[in-house]
């Protein structure tokens, strides 16, 4: 008996199956080496009556245990069961324990048991419990209707709930009906001839057909087949049918507006959530002069920008689609030739039902013909305001200056009319003849006004400006020698400035002759005349050491007509009226910088546009 029972555990052993023995009476407990190296402790590990129990891991396990060892000390029911066990390394297994009761005078007096690593085996069939748990969820809550179908005789064997939705049919419709009969007649060969390719490929294949419903409703559908499987001697195949009724309406309504966006004459450009155009219609292309290969892939607009493009609205834009926020902008374009055109583009964000950017969409159109009507309106409105405002100011002058000549006239006249003293009458036609020329002066001074302000467009010519000043000195040297003016400039001899060569020379005649007249008595008068370049004007500055102005007091009176301000017998204030208005009307200007004593600067900007 001996010698079996070491056969015994060394067969038990061999195979890694632990023995484990309890003394009922006197609570000793025995675990051989096999036990000990499942449970992890050393080999010196001397079991005691209940530490057995506390490996088992807490909850179901160690309860289930404690039951069935209580059951086989009590009750003599030997027990064999699997549990999970947490060893005394703290790693989790998985066992076999099994437990024999032995019997002294029907009495439990031992328990006798084995105990097996079945963790690898437990490991696996959980994987696998969990596959199929994982597989048969997959099954039943599928978007896709799935069909598994006997390829022996094509009858359908098992399908999902989905397939219920999809064909109008029972579950316990679908088994055991023909796979065919889900197929319209005119699709039926199209699906027998797909089934039967992927029989002989055993390959993943997408298909596009029809299915007729139970109550004779044709759906399209897209049908896939994986590979085949075998369960004893039957092949099987799965299908996957899936509804594409709502596809097919988005790709034809897609259609129709690609149609659409196509031929409609504003252009339309698509881009993702980075501003990359993703797509643009043929309006687009036509307009700005590019191949589509040269829009997608880029930033719409990258090849728009030019010289006289708002760098503000870039911004603006810039910003709009940076914050993913619609806008509406007016812009100045350039095709791929440089050709300007006025864009009118509205950019508008998509978003999808869960507040997710999608897109941008711009919608643009050519609004070069109405730009360019508005700016001619609003320069035209600026050309009658102005007309207007000289109007009022030419009106004002006329109902003043004409009226006080003509009522001196009649006084004059009116005194010689009640006079009858003949020296007397004579006496008076001094007066009349003074009257009549100061009446003539002042017409002559209004039509020149008039002539100005009507002469807008006459053509201006490349001049050189030093000659002409020195045209001008010639003219003047009687007055420059008398006042002893010196005149200087630094302007270069090839130096070309575009005017009105009658206003040039009218104007250098009065900025000369104002120099000579308000010189200073306090000191030798000069006039220094320079030049600068300031954005699109050729600046012309005459500084002198002059009188100077008040300009805090007189400033806004200036260049006012007859507006005189240092008591000069021969100051008319009509010079610089005019050459305001020369100036004006060759798109130029001209300003003044001047300190009451110290001197002038009249600064003239010729417009060079």
């Amino acid at each position: 008996m001996t010698d079996k029972l070491e056969l015994y555990f060394k067969a038990a052993q061999s195979a890694k199956i632990g023995i484990w023995k309890m003394n009922l009476e006197t609570n000793h407990i025995f675990w051989d080496m096999v036990t000990k190296c499942i449970l992890e402790v050393s080999d010196d590990f001397e079991p005691v009556y209940g530490s057995g129990i506390n490996f088992y891991t807490a909850g179901p396990n160690r309860e289930r245990i404690a039951i069935l060892v209580e059951k086989a000390i009590s009750e003599g029911i030997s027990f064999e069961d699997k549990f999970e066990i947490t060893t005394a390394k703290n790693n989790i297994k998985y066992v076999e324990c099994i437990c024999q009761v032995e019997f002294i005078d029907g009495k439990p007096f031992n328990l006798l048991g084995t105990f097996q690593d079945i963790t690898n085996e437990q490991n696996l069939i959980n994987e696998l419990q969990l596959n199929v748990e994982k597989f048969s969820s997959i099954f039943s809550s599928a978007n896709d209707a799935i069909f598994i179908i006997d390829t022996s005789n094509g009858v359908i064997t098992d399908c999902n709930p989905r397939s219920e939705e999809l064909t109008g049919y029972q579950i316990s419709e679908l088994k055991g009906l023909h796979n065919s009969r889900l197929f319209p007649e005119e699709h039926r060969q199209e699906a027998r001839y797909f089934l039967r390719y992927n029989l002989s490929r055993n390959q993943y294949t997408v298909n596009e057909t029809y299915i007729k419903t139970k109550w004779g409703d044709s759906i399209p559908v897209e049908i896939a087949s994986g590979k085949k499987f075998q369960v004893g001697d039957i092949t099987y195949l799965v299908c996957y049918i899936r509804d594409t009724s709502e596809r097919k309406n988005v790709e034809n309504k897609l259609n129709l507006l690609s149609l659409a966006a196509s031929e409609t004459t504003d252009t339309i450009v698509i881009a993702d959530a980075k501003g990359v155009a993703v797509w643009a219609n043929q309006a687009y292309l036509d307009l700005t002069g590019l191949e589509m290969e040269e829009v997608i892939g880029q930033k719409p607009g990258y090849l728009s920008k030019g010289p006289e493009t708002d760098e503000q609205a870039t911004l603006l834009m810039k910003k709009a689609i940076e914050n993913k926020e619609s806008i509406k902008i007016t812009i100045l374009n350039y095709t791929k030739n440089k050709e300007k055109y006025w864009f009118e583009l509205n950019i508008t964000t998509v978003f999808d039902s869960e507040n997710n950017f999608i897109n941008f969409i711009g919608v643009g159109r050519n609004v070069t013909s109405r730009i360019e009507k508005e700016l001619e309106l609003k320069k035209l409105l600026e050309v009658t305001s102005s007309q207007n405002n000289k109007l009022y100011n030419f009106t004002h002058i006329v109902s003043h200056n004409i009226r006080s000549h003509t009522s001196n006239l009649s006084m004059v006249v009116d005194v010689i009319e009640n006079t009858d003293d003949v020296h007397e009458k004579l006496s008076y036609f001094d007066l009349f003849k003074e009257g009549t020329e100061k009446l003539s002066e002042t017409i002559e001074y209004l039509n020149e006004i008039i002539t100005i302000q009507q002469k807008t467009n006459i053509e201006k010519k490349e001049i050189r400006l030093k000659q002409e000043i020195e045209k001008t000195k010639k003219s003047l040297r009687l007055a420059i020698k008398e006042s002893k003016i010196q005149i200087t400039d630094t302007i270069p001899d090839d130096l070309i400035v575009t005017a009105i060569p009658a206003y040039l020379d009218s104007i250098l005649l009065n900025l000369f002759t104002n120099a000579i007249k308000y010189k200073s008595p306090r000191r030798n008068a000069t006039l220094t005349i320079g030049f600068e370049i300031i954005e699109n004007y050729i600046v012309i500055n005459f500084r002198d050491n002059g009188l100077g102005l008040n300009l805090e007091k007189n400033g806004h009176k200036l260049f006012g007509m007859y507006k005189t301000f240092h008591g000069n017998e021969d100051a008319k204030g009509i010079g610089l009226f005019i050459t305001k208005n020369q100036l004006e009307a060759m798109d130029g200007k001209i300003e003044v910088e001047s300190e009451e004593g110290q001197g002038s600067n009249f600064k003239i900007y010729l417009n060079e546009k």
